[in-house]
C-alpha cells in the first residue's frame, strides 16, 4: 500500500452564534482544512486541521513529493519525513502532519480493518465523556441564538445544553469581560447546575494576582480545573503554589520539552492534550503515558473540530488510561457537519466511539462540495479580532475588557 495522491479542500461550516472568546471571536463560522490520502489500492483516508484557504492547502499539497510512495502504515517514518527538527526551525508542519497522520491511521485502519486507537494500544472506554462549552455568543438572528452575556442568560444556555446533551461538566469561555463578571457567570452556572462539575477558561489574558484572586471567589465551587488563567509556565507555577483549584493548560504546554519543564517544576497539574496542537493523535497519546508514569492529569482538547478531527479525539479519549475528566468541544455549537450521517450524536453527555475502521467517519462528499463553495463566499475571518468592535486589540495581562451589556 502506497500514497499516491495528498489532496487538500477548505471549507467553512456555520456555528449557532458567533463565539466571543478573550483574543477575539469565532465569526459564526468554523474554517478548516480537509485533507484526502488516497493509496494505490484505492483507499481515500481523511484528516482535518484549523485554518484554510490557499496557503493551507498549498502546505497540505507540497508535502506530496516527500510522501508519495509512502506506505501509510510507517507512521513514525512520516512523522521524521514531515516534523524532522532541522526541517521545523524552519517550517514548522505540527498541524499539516497531525492531519496526514489522522488520514494514514484512517487509511491503514481501513486496509486492515482495525480502528485508529488499535494502532495506539486499544480502547479502554467505548464512549467519551464531553464537557458543555459555554461562550459569550453574539446574536444570530436568523437561528435565533445567541446574545447572551448576562449571568441570566448564560444560565439558560447551559440548561439548555444540558437538557439537549446530557453534560454533566461545564466549561465557561471567560476573559472577555472583567474578572469580577466571569466570577458573577461562573458562580450562577454552579448554583443553577448542583451536582455537576465546572471549568473557568480565560484563555490566559490575567495576571498571576488577578487569578489568585479569581481562584478565591470560585474555590467553593466543585471545580474541574481552572484553565490558563494566566500565561507562561512560570505564571502557572506561580499561580499553582497559591490556590487550591488543581490548573490546567493547553497553551504552555503543546510539545515534549514544554512538557518536561513542566514536571520538572510542577508548574501545571493537568495538560489538555490536542491531536492538532500536538502533531498528532499518536504524539497525544504518547504525551499521555508520559503524564501517566508521572502521575499528572490529562484530558482531551478542542481546536474548533468537525467530525474528521472529532473522532481523532474519540480515539485519543479512548485510549488513553489516565484521561481524568470529560473532554471538551466545541461540536455542540455546529449547526452541520461534513460526515455522512451528518454531526455525531451526545448521550448522557458522551459521544460512542465510532465503531468503523480507521477514524470510523467518513466524509460526504456532496457535504465537503457545498462546504467549499460556502467557504468561497463567506471566506475566512480573523481568530484574534471582534467583528463588533474593529479598533480593539487584546493586551496581555491587561486586558481591555468588553461592557457587559454586550461590547
Amino acid at each position: 500500500m502506497k500514497i499516491v495522491d495528498i489532496k487538500a479542500t477548505t471549507v467553512a461550516v456555520p456555528l449557532e452564534a458567533p463565539l466571543r472568546h478573550a483574543s477575539g471571536a469565532h465569526w459564526g463560522r468554523f474554517v478548516r482544512t480537509i485533507v484526502e490520502v488516497v493509496t494505490d489500492e484505492g483507499i481515500s483516508g481523511w484528516g482535518e486541521l484549523g485554518g484554510g484557504g490557499e496557503s493551507a492547502e498549498a502546505a497540505v499539497k507540497g508535502l506530496l513529493p516527500y510522501l508519495k510512495g509512502h506506505d501509510p502504515l510507517q507512521l513514525e517514518q512520516l512523522r521524521w519525513k514531515i516534523m524532522n527538527p532541522v526541517a521545523s526551525l524552519y517550517n514548522s508542519r505540527m498541524q499539516v502532519h497531525a492531519a496526514l497522520e489522522m488520514a494514514c491511521m484512517d487509511v491503514t485502519g481501513k486496509a486492515l480493518g482495525i480502528r485508529a486507537c488499535d494502532l495506539i494500544g486499544g480502547a479502554l472506554r467505548e464512549s467519551i465523556p464531553f464537557a458543555s462549552y459555554l461562550f459569550y455568543r453574539y446574536g444570530n438572528e436568523e437561528q435565533g441564538f445567541g446574545d447572551e452575556f448576562s449571568a441570566d442568560a448564560l444560565v439558560a444556555e447551559a440548561k439548555r445544553q444540558k437538557q439537549l446533551h446530557g453534560f454533566k461538566s461545564h466549561k465557561l469561555k471567560g476573559g472577555v469581560f472583567a474578572p469580577e463578571h466571569d466570577v458573577e457567570v461562573f458562580s450562577a452556572i454552579a448554583e443553577a447546575l448542583p451536582g455537576d462539575r465546572f471549568r473557568l477558561d480565560p484563555n490566559s489574558v490575567w495576571s498571576v494576582e488577578e487569578s489568585i484572586w479569581v481562584a478565591n471567589q470560585i474555590g467553593h465551587i466543585r471545580n474541574d480545573y481552572f484553565e490558563d488563567p494566566c500565561f507562561g509556565l512560570e505564571g502557572m507555577r506561580r499561580l499553582r503554589d497559591r490556590i487550591s483549584i488543581p490548573t490546567a493548560t493547553n497553551t504552555v504546554v503543546v510539545n515534549f520539552e514544554q512538557l518536561a519543564a513542566c514536571i520538572k517544576h510542577d508548574a501545571v497539574d493537568v495538560i489538555l492534550l490536542d491531536t492538532t496542537f500536538w502533531g498528532g493523535l499518536r504524539q497525544a497519546y504518547k504525551a499521555g503515558q508520559v503524564l501517566e508514569t508521572f502521575q499528572f492529569g490529562a484530558s482531551v482538547h478542542s481546536s474548533g473540530e468537525l467530525g474528521i478531527q472529532l473522532a481523532s479525539m474519540l480515539h485519543l479519549g479512548a485510549a488513553l488510561p489516565n484521561m481524568s475528566f470529560a473532554a471538551d468541544a466545541h461540536y455542540h455549537h455546529l449547526l452541520d457537519d461534513i460526515i455522512v450521517g451528518g454531526k455525531l450524536k451526545y448521550v448522557d453527555g458522551e459521544i460512542a466511539l465510532p465503531k468503523g475502521p480507521g477514524l470510523g467517519v467518513e466524509v460526504d462528499r456532496e457535504k465537503l462540495a457545498q462546504y467549499a463553495a460556502y467557504y468561497r463566499e463567506v471566506g475566512g475571518y480573523t481568530y484574534d479580532r471582534d467583528p463588533q468592535r474593529p479598533d480593539w486589540y487584546s493586551i496581555q495581562p491587561e486586558m481591555r475588557y468588553a461592557d457587559p451589556a454586550g461590547r
